[in-house]
C-alpha cells in the first residue's frame, strides 16, 4: 500500500535521468540516517531513520493543519480546541495524516541528501498500515522505501559482432503488376450479356450456406445481393470455381470446404454447401496502356516516363528495406551483448507509448478512440505490448551503452548544418519548436553515427529472402491520382 502524499516522480525515457528534488523540505536533511541497497530489476531500497523530535513535530503540524480545515458545530473554523479535535477525529486519523507528511518529506530529503535519481514513485516495503501501528510521536521511526532507478547498461563486447540479414532485391515484374492494379482502379464497370461468368468478372450473387455435416445454417454465410470478384482466393475453396460458367438467372448448389486456419474457429475444416443464384454479371473494361493512361494515372507525360518512375521508386524501396534489415540485424547482435535490468517503471511507460501510438493511428482513421478504448481493452493492449516495449528498451539501452563505451559523440557543427538543411524543407510559415527540432536532428544523427560504427566493426552476411517474402507486402500505387471506377447502363454499353 502506498501513502497518498508520496512524491510523484514520473518515469522518463531511458536516455535521460530524473534530476534531484528541486523543492525545499521542512525536515532537516542532516538529521536523517539514510542507507541504500540495490535490488533486482533496477530497484533501490532506501532505509530512512527519522529522529523522534521530527516525528513529534510532524504530529503537531497535523493537528494544527486539521484544526484549520475541520468544521465542528459550535466552534468557529480554526478555533476548535485541541482536546475536542483529538476526541472527534481520533488518534489514528491524526497519526495517519502526520505519517503521510513525514514519509513524503523524508523521501524528498533522502533524495537530496544521497543524490538519488528515482524514476518512479516509492513504495513502502512494510506497507503503510503496519508502519502506522508502530508510529509514535516523539519516538525514532525507521522505514524502507523502494523505487525504480535508471539502470546502468553494459555491453560484453562491441566489436567483431556477427549478424545475418535478409536481402531485398529489386523485382522488375512489380512494375507490370502495379500498372495492372492501376488499370483496374481506373476501369469502367460494364454489364455482361450473352455469356456465362468468367474469371475476373464481377458477379452479383444471392446465396445461402449450410454445413454439410449437420445441415445447420452458416453464420454470416448468406446474402440477398452481393458483388463478388471472381478471382481465385477471394472466397473459400470451391465457391468461385462453382460460380464460373453460370449464366444470369441460373441457380446452382456448390460444395465447398473451409480451410483449417479459417478465422472463425467453429468453421475450420468443415465442408459446406451453398445455394447460389447469379442475379447479374458485370466486367471491367480496362484502359489502354498508353500515354493517355500515364497522364491520367500519374504526374508523368508518357508511359515510358511512368515506367521509369515506378522502377526508380521500387529500387529505392528495396534499398531502404535492405538498409533497414541490415540495421535491425546489427542492433539484434548488439542486444545479445547487453547486460541490463529493465525497471518496471520504464516498461510501463514504453507500453503506454505504444498504446498512445496505436490510439493516434486509429484517430487518424476517423475512429472514436474514447469509446473504442475501454478500460478492459487498454489493460489487454498494455499487457500484449509488453514484449515489444521490453525489446524497444533493450535496443535503446544497447545503443546508449555503445555510444558511451566507444565515446561516440556528435559535433555541434554537424548538428547545426543538419538543422539548416531540414529547415529548408519546411514551409516558411511553419511553427517550429527549436528545442524539439534540435533534439530530433541529434537523435537521427546519433542513430546514423552508431549504425555506421557498427557497420565498420561488425561482420554482416547475406541470407536469401524466404519464398513467400520475396516481394513487398503492400501494393504500391503508381500515383496519388485516383480515378473512381465508372459504371455504364446496359444502354450505354451498347452504344
Amino acid at each position: 500500500m502506498r501513502p497518498a502524499q508520496l512524491t510523484d516522480a514520473a518515469p522518463v525515457h531511458p536516455l535521460h535521468k530524473v534530476l534531484g528534488c528541486p523543492f525545499p523540505s521542512p525536515m532537516s536533511a542532516a538529521a536523517l540516517k539514510v542507507t541504500t541497497e540495490t535490488r533486482p530489476s533496477s530497484r533501490l531500497a532506501v532505509t530512512v531513520t527519522v529522529p523522534g523530535e521530527t516525528c513529534k513535530t510532524s504530529y503537531e503540524d497535523a493537528i494544527s493543519s486539521l484544526s484549520r480545515s475541520i468544521n465542528l458545530p459550535g466552534f468557529r473554523k480554526g478555533k476548535v480546541p485541541r482536546t475536542v479535535l483529538v476526541q472527534q477525529l481520533g488518534g489514528v486519523r491524526i497519526k495517519a495524516t502526520a505519517l503521510e507528511k513525514l514519509i513524503d518529506n523524508a523521501w524528498r530529503d533522502a533524495i537530496k541528501q544521497e543524490s538519488l535519481e528515482p524514476i518512479s514513485q516509492p513504495d513502502l516495503s512494510s506497507g503503510f498500515d503496519g508502519l502506522l501501528e508502530s508510529f509514535e510521536p516523539g519516538k525514532e521511526l525507521t522505514f524502507t522505501l523502494e523505487a525504480d532507478v535508471a539502470p546502468t547498461p553494459k555491453l560484453k563486447s562491441t566489436k567483431g559482432l556477427k549478424a545475418e540479414f535478409e536481402t531485398v532485391a529489386y523485382d522488375a515484374s512489380r512494375v507490370d503488376a502495379m500498372l495492372e492494379d492501376s488499370r483496374k482502379q481506373m476501369a469502367t464497370v460494364v454489364p455482361v450479356e450473352g455469356r456465362a461468368a468468367q474469371n475476373g468478372d464481377i458477379a452479383v450473387l444471392g446465396f445461402k450456406g449450410t454445413y454439410s455435416d449437420d445441415g445447420s445454417e452458416i453464420e454470416g454465410g448468406s446474402a440477398d445481393s452481393m458483388d463478388v470478384d471472381l478471382e481465385n482466393g477471394r472466397m473459400i475453396t470451391g465457391f468461385i470455381e462453382g460460380v464460373i460458367g453460370m449464366k444470369v438467372g441460373e441457380t446452382k448448389t456448390v460444395d465447398c470446404q473451409f480451410p483449417d486456419d479459417y478465422p472463425k474457429e467453429d468453421a475450420r475444416g468443415r465442408k459446406a454447401s451453398f445455394e447460389i443464384e447469379l442475379k447479374d454479371l458485370k466486367t471491367r473494361e480496362l484502359p489502354e496502356l498508353d500515354d493517355a493512361f500515364a497522364k491520367q494515372a500519374s504526374e508523368q507525360e508518357t508511359l515510358v516516363d511512368l515506367r521509369k518512375d515506378l522502377e526508380q521508386r521500387l529500387k529505392d524501396d528495396a534499398e531502404r528495406r535492405q538498409t533497414s534489415n541490415r540495421r535491425d540485424a546489427l542492433v539484434a547482435a548488439l542486444v545479445e551483448q547487453l547486460e541490463v535490468d529493465l525497471p518496471e517503471a520504464l516498461i510501463q511507460q514504453e507500453s503506454r507509448n505504444l498504446l498512445e501510438q496505436t490510439a493516434a493511428q486509429f484517430a487518424q482513421q476517423g475512429m472514436d478512440v474514447k469509446s473504442l478504448f475501454t478500460p478492459d481493452l487498454v489493460r489487454n493492449l498494455m499487457q500484449n505490448s509488453r514484449p515489444e516495449a521490453e525489446e524497444r528498451l533493450r535496443r535503446s539501452f544497447a545503443l546508449t551503452a555503445l555510444a558511451e563505451a566507444e565515446d561516440i559523440k556528435l559535433d555541434d557543427k554537424d548538428v547545426d548544418a543538419k538543422i539548416k538543411e531540414v529547415k529548408k524543407e519546411l514551409s516558411a510559415d511553419a511553427k517550429i519548436d527549436q528545442d524539439r527540432l534540435r533534439q530530433a536532428v541529434m537523435d537521427d544523427l546519433m542513430q546514423d553515427r552508431l549504425m555506421g560504427w557498427l557497420e565498420e566493426n561488425s561482420t554482416l552476411t547475406e541470407k536469401a529472402p524466404a519464398a513467400d517474402e520475396s516481394k513487398p507486402a503492400p501494393k504500391e500505387k503508381p500515383s496519388a491520382k485516383k480515378a473512381p471506377a465508372k459504371s455504364k447502363s446496359k444502354a450505354d454499353a451498347k452504344d
